[in-house]
C-alpha cells in the first residue's frame, strides 16, 4: 500500500480517511468550530479550505463535487450561502488552529480548529484599497488621448476659420453658416453669390460673408461680368 504524501493516514485506509477528514469538515462547517487532535486538525485545515475555495466558485459543478464528499444538503447549503459570503474578501485562510493542552487519559495534544468568519482588518482593507489604486494608476488612461485629439480638432477647425478673412470652412451638408452665404471654390478660386447660375450645383469649400471678402481672399466672381452683375442687384 503506498504511504500519502502527508504522512501516516488517520488510523485506518485510505477510504476509512477520506470518509474521516469529511465527517471532520461537516461538523466544522455546522458548528464552526470542533476540537480534535493536533494531528486530525493539521490534516482537516487544507481539506476544508478546499471546500471552501468551491463554495466561493458558486457554480454548479463546485456544488456537485462538495456533495460528493458531504451528504448533508443543509450543510452544503450553509457553505456555499453563509460560509462563502462571510470568506469572500479573503485570498486564503479559511480555518484556524490553536493548541489547548493534553487530553486527559492518553495525553494526546489537542487543538481547536475553527472558521475564521471575522471581517478582514483595517490594516488588510488599507493594502487591497491601495493595490487596487496602484492597479488604476498603472492602467492606460484614455481621457488624454481623447482630449489631445479633441483639442487637435479644435485647432484644425480654428486654423480653417482663420485662413481667409471672413470665411469659415465647408460644412458636410454644404448648408450655409449663418451670416456666411458666398460660396468659394479653391480649385478654381472662383466664388458664387447667392442667385448665381451655378449657385445652388455647387460645392463650397470654404464660405465667405462677403464678395468683398472673397475678392480680398484672392477668389474672382464665377462668370466673369455676369456674376458681377448679379451682385450689383
Amino acid at each position: 500500500m503506498p504511504t500519502p504524501a502527508k504522512g501516516p493516514r488517520l488510523g485506518g485506509g485510505a477510504a476509512h480517511e477520506r470518509l474521516m477528514l469529511a465527517n471532520l469538515s461537516a461538523a466544522l462547517f455546522e458548528h464552526k468550530r470542533i476540537t480534535t487532535t493536533v494531528t486530525k486538525a493539521k490534516r482537516l485545515k487544507p481539506y476544508a479550505e478546499r471546500l471552501v475555495t468551491f463554495a466561493k466558485r458558486g457554480d454548479l459543478s463546485s456544488r456537485r463535487r462538495v456533495l460528493g464528499l458531504i451528504s448533508n444538503k443543509g450543510i452544503v447549503h450553509e457553505l456555499f450561502t453563509d460560509i462563502a459570503g462571510a470568506v469572500a474578501n479573503r485570498d486564503g485562510g479559511y480555518t484556524r488552529i490553536t493548541k489547548i493542552g493534553n487530553r486527559k487519559g492518553d495525553n494526546a495534544p489537542m487543538a481547536v480548529i475553527e472558521l475564521v468568519l471575522e471581517p478582514v482588518s483595517a490594516k488588510q482593507a488599507v493594502v487591497a484599497e491601495a493595490t487596487q489604486a496602484a492597479a488604476k494608476a498603472a492602467a492606460p488612461v484614455v481621457e488624454p488621448v481623447e482630449t489631445e485629439a479633441a483639442e487637435t480638432e479644435t485647432a484644425e477647425t480654428e486654423a480653417a476659420e482663420a485662413k481667409y478673412a471672413g470665411s469659415k470652412p465647408a460644412t458636410a451638408d454644404n448648408v450655409a453658416p449663418e451670416g456666411f452665404e458666398v460660396k468659394g471654390n479653391e480649385d478654381s478660386m472662383k466664388y458664387h453669390v447667392p442667385g448665381s447660375r451655378w449657385y445652388d450645383a455647387t460645392v463650397a469649400e470654404v464660405w465667405f460673408d462677403s464678395a468683398e471678402s472673397a475678392v480680398a481672399a484672392g477668389f474672382a466672381p464665377a462668370g466673369g461680368e455676369a456674376a458681377q452683375a448679379v451682385e450689383a442687384e
